[in-house]
């Protein structure tokens, strides 16, 4: 079955509809791009056709490009990728171009046949691109539908002359939402933006109906009449000049210079703003080639898109197990993260009870659901009859007898090993024997844990980021005796609450804050050794991190470190690497600087809590060394000990799975998401040059940065973690 199919009508249409077989939305590959071109000439060519709708025969349009295409462009592109890229791009946009000019006279621009898109709901990407090609863009009145053009989150742009062509609609500032954010719209909204034509109740016969009438002016893009100037000015005009500076400087303060896709995107528009619009596309082609050809566009598609779905899909989950998911939850503690929990069960339809020691903290974790509720209803993203069935579906109480009946316990009480333990024998007490139980913790070991359970195989941890409703990944973590039942049942309750799940082993502090504390540390023992904070801070911004090390603890909290680390001193005893760290961390909790929430950290803070800069106080206990370090090498140690802490997990067995271990990292912390995650900036950078530098950073800053034995087995066979780890193997 090919993926599109045409009907010539009786009435002189010729309707080519899109359908790919065994996926649930439509994704564009090479053979349909083919098969599109000839049902396109097929048309032109028969003179019984009088115009062409293209649409779906889907609940939506299309979501975009086949991904694993792209993925795959380069290499299958031969000896000369660049060349193969762009004559590849090229073709794409001859079959578009064809659509756009639809047979009209290059001199005369008549005698062409009337071309129209007719939308049933989500269109994205190249679902966007082709509609952009055809004369009028009919969609289904769909409140739930998007549209829009996402790739710039992919670390691409939109290369099929979507770029061009909407930024030539609706001008450079007008379009900068919608390349440059990827921002995605309802139907509605994206009428009144420009980006389609009509919203209808049945977009099929509409467009037909458009077709039978249009004639030759209705069907001439603006960009081929005579005359026609870019919306906003061209660069060179004084408004147009002004955009451009403004939209130069905007990308630049978002990403960094870290980001290559947002600037080539600048650049095509740019530059093809000052030529016609078929050399225009061939700027277009030339950028989008360069960003294929960086090896951050490919990391980023494997990683944000190949890798995440696949681990989306269940690409870890035990395969012999049935299915878990489920269907009523118990959830315990009602604070923060407990009214989290609820919030995203809630909203996936399951039957929620919110359990805590007194009725006023159950009911004040239920009114994080009752909030969000309302604002859902307030935006008109949920009717008031859904929303009230979402805040019914939680049960709060403190009473554990209404814990019976739940296949799924979610316990998120204090980071306290005595209070877990004294509330999972109580929940035992009530529930059925196949009830899965699982811990909500950041650092206290699952096996420990467990000891606690009448069922250690049906214990498991789940490690939930703050705040839940916002972050994406969910850590699960299998502890010694935890079975694949508790594994398989936790996946698809974080599938069912739409999140991205990663399964890790137990050991201590996990995979994410096995990784993100020493990245904190290392931010501090700089401050100590004489590194400008502001150095520091800025060095991890320009190399891709949210938020720099110094900040990243004042929002975590002071006084969470100095618990940590006391905890973790505790534990390992003479083998506690982190001493230098704590001085500078006991000192600030001794001074009441706890950060954001006592409005005193690394960062001074006004009485709203906006951050003003780093402290006075800290620059006077800690004073700038006269010879600063270079830029690359403060982020190289930043990127290092996050780095060599993956690999130590993958070589250990924490880490099960380098898809895991990278897409956990930018999800999870938001690891220099460009790089495609630590394993895929390892494999950037090479092992070879990895170990090098590892002995180097070892010599001059200590044995934290001892490359690890595994690394250094890789950098003597030159191998990369993807060539040797890429299906999933373990380390071995």
């Amino acid at each position: 079955m090919t993926d599109f199919t045409m009907d010539k009508g009786a009435d002189g249409v010729a309707v080519i509809t899109w359908d790919v077989a065994d996926k649930s939305m439509n994704v564009l590959n090479l053979e349909g791009l083919e098969t599109l071109d000839k049902l396109v000439d097929d048309a032109l060519a028969d003179e019984a056709v009088k115009g062409i709708v293209i649409t779906s025969a889907k609940d939506s349009f299309a979501g975009g490009m086949d991904l694993n295409i792209i993925a795959k462009m380069k290499e299958m592109a031969g000896d000369e990728p660049a060349r193969g890229l762009f004559e590849g791009v090229m073709r794409m946009h001859a079959v578009l171009r064809k659509i756009e000019r639809a047979g009209l006279d290059p001199k005369t621009n008549k005698g062409g046949k009337p071309v129209a898109a007719a939308l049933p709901g989500t269109a994205l990407g190249i679902g966007l691109e082709i509609p952009l090609a055809t004369h009028r863009i009919f969609a289904a009145d769909n409140p739930k539908a998007k549209i829009g053009l996402p790739e710039i989150m992919v670390g691409i742009f939109p290369g099929a002359g979507g770029t061009t062509r909407l930024s030539r609609k609706l001008g450079a500032m007008a379009a900068a939402p919608f390349l440059l954010e990827g921002k995605l719209s309802d139907p509605k909204k994206a009428k009144a933006a420009g980006l389609i034509d009509e919203v209808v109740d049945d977009p099929l016969a509409a467009a037909k109906a458009w077709v039978l009438q249009a004639r030759d002016a209705d069907i001439v893009k603006p960009w081929d009449d005579k005359g026609y100037k870019m919306p906003g000015g061209a660069p060179y005009h004084p408004a147009g000049f002004m955009t451009f500076v403004g939209a130069s400087a905007m990308v630049n303060g978002k990403t960094k210079g870290v980001y290559p896709a947002a600037k080539a995107l600048l650049s095509a528009v740019y530059e093809g703003a000052l030529v016609p619009f078929d050399t225009a596309l061939k700027i277009e082609a030339r950028w989008f080639t360069n960003v294929l050809m960086n090896p951050s566009s490919g990391a980023m598609i494997r990683s944000l898109f190949i890798n995440k779905e696949a681990l989306e899909k269940g690409a870890v989950r035990p395969k012999d197990v049935p299915d878990q998911r489920v269907k009523k939850v118990g959830v315990l503690g009602a604070g923060m993260m407990g009214a989290g929990i609820a919030l995203v069960s809630a909203q996936a339809g399951i039957e929620v009870v919110l359990l805590d020691r007194d009725q006023a903290a159950a009911d004040k974790g239920k009114s994080l659901t009752e909030e969000h509720a309302k604002k859902g209803v307030q935006r008109k993203k949920v009717t008031e009859k859904q929303a009230q069935a979402m805040v019914d579906r939680i049960t709060a109480t403190t009473d554990y007898d209404a814990l019976k009946g739940c296949d799924l316990i979610v316990e998120a009480v204090f980071e306290d090993s005595r209070i877990k333990a004294e509330v999972t024998k109580a929940v035992d007490a009530v529930t059925g024997d196949d009830t899965i139980f699982a811990t909500n913790t950041s650092t206290l070991p699952i096996s420990d844990l467990a000891k606690a359970s009448k069922n250690t195989e049906q214990f498991i941890g789940i490690h939930f980021f703050s705040p839940v409703e916002k972050m994406m990944l969910v850590e699960i973590i299998r502890g010694k005796q935890t079975g694949d039942r508790a594994v398989a049942k936790a996946l698809d309750f974080v599938r069912q609450i739409r999140k991205t799940p990663i399964v890790v082993n137990d050991a201590r502090f996990f995979y994410a804050n096995r990784c993100i504390i020493p990245y904190i540390n290392e931010g501090i023992r700089m401050v100590k050794e004489g590194v400008n904070p502001a150095l520091i801070e800025n060095a991890a911004k320009l190399v891709g991190m949210p938020l720099g090390p110094l900040q990243l603890v004042d929002e975590t909290s002071i006084d969470l470190g100095a618990r940590i680390a006391r905890a973790t001193k505790a534990a390992m005893g003479d083998a506690y690497p982190d001493a230098e760290v704590d001085e500078v961390i006991f000192w600030m909790e001794g001074e009441g600087r706890l950060g954001r929430k006592s409005k005193s950290g690394f960062y001074d803070y006004d009485e709203s809590g906006k951050r003003q800069g780093i402290s006075q106080v800290v620059k006077d206990k800690y004073p700038q060394s006269a010879d600063q370090p270079e830029l690359a090498e403060v982020q190289q140690r930043l990127l290092f000990a996050q780095s060599l802490e993956a690999v130590r997990a993958l070589e250990e067995g924490v880490l099960m799975d380098i898809r895991e271990g990278d897409v956990g990292a930018i999800l999870g912390w938001g690891f220099a998401p460009w790089s495609g995650g630590p394993l895929s900036w390892l494999d950037m950078v090479g092992a070879p040059w990895a170990a090098e530098r590892c002995d180097t950073l070892t010599e001059k800053y200590g044995p934290r940065f001892t490359c690890p034995p595994l690394l250094r087995e890789m950098a003597q066979k030159t191998q990369s973690f993807y060539g040797r780890f890429g299906t999933g193997q373990k380390a071995a």
